[in-house]
């Protein structure tokens, strides 16, 4: 049987949660990764006691939330055998090992092929693989914030110091001293969420938390950034 569904009003966000009374001493709350919130309060709590914890650990709640927003789900494990489907940008390839004295990674109209000394490797393989992943994000990763920093006239912004990662929890992330890093497996997702991650923390450079200034500022920058934030959550990265 489904727990009811509560809300509460933050401001100019709105908190949807569910509510449990169970045989516990505390209040329990958990924002999870598809965004909900549970919240688990000893049974004969008062309503208005719980509403009253959860006001004070909404900036909270909402953050978590807006964390696991841009964060990407979490891979299976890939072999780097023939066969296999890559994605890249938005497209799928089916990946191509072979042997060879010449070493190299490249990508066709339909395959990534990649040339190794002894495809058994597959450890090797998967270094050369991310090598030219690292190369290919670090051009295009800079590529599109010289075409999105327009977008934020009359405000100018520099250039931000850009690195790259391959993280496991989040898309993006944006340093109090304006170091932006993406995490390298968005070469595998199409450039329109590629262009969200980067508006939303080039965002950051300017307002570094969640407050309604940031999402005024994102609503204006990227118009449509809500229906890519949701096409960004339903990939999956292989």
């Amino acid at each position: 049987m489904n727990e009811p569904t509560h809300t509460l009003q933050f401001g100019d966000a709105a908190i949807e949660y569910t509510l449990t009374y169970a045989p516990r001493k505390t209040l329990a709350i958990s924002v999870h990764p598809d965004c909900s919130v549970t919240v688990k309060a000893p049974a004969g709590s008062d309503f208005a006691a719980v509403e009253a914890f959860l006001r004070k650990r909404a900036a909270w709640i909402l953050r978590k939330q807006a964390e696991f927003a841009v964060a990407p789900p979490q891979p299976p494990p890939r072999r780097y055998v023939s066969g296999e489907n890559f994605a890249h940008l938005g497209r799928q390839y089916r990946l191509s090992v072979t042997e060879g004295e010449r070493e190299w990674v490249k990508l066709t109209r339909t395959h990534l092929e990649v040339i190794t000394p002894n495809k058994a490797d597959t450890a090797y393989v998967r270094a050369q693989v991310d090598a030219w992943l690292r190369r290919q994000a670090q051009r295009y990763f800079y590529e599109r914030v010289v075409v999105l920093l327009p977008r934020f006239h009359p405000l100018v912004l520099p250039e931000p110091e850009l690195g790259i990662r391959a993280m496991k929890s989040r898309w993006g992330s944006c340093t109090g001293k304006g170091k932006i890093t993406l995490n390298l497996h968005l070469m595998r997702v199409p450039q329109s969420c590629i262009d969200y991650v980067i508006v939303h923390e080039l965002c950051h450079l300017i307002e570094l938390n969640h407050s309604k200034r940031f999402y005024t500022l994102l609503e204006k920058v990227m118009p449509d950034w809500q229906t890519r934030r949701e096409r960004l959550k339903q990939v999956e990265i292989a």
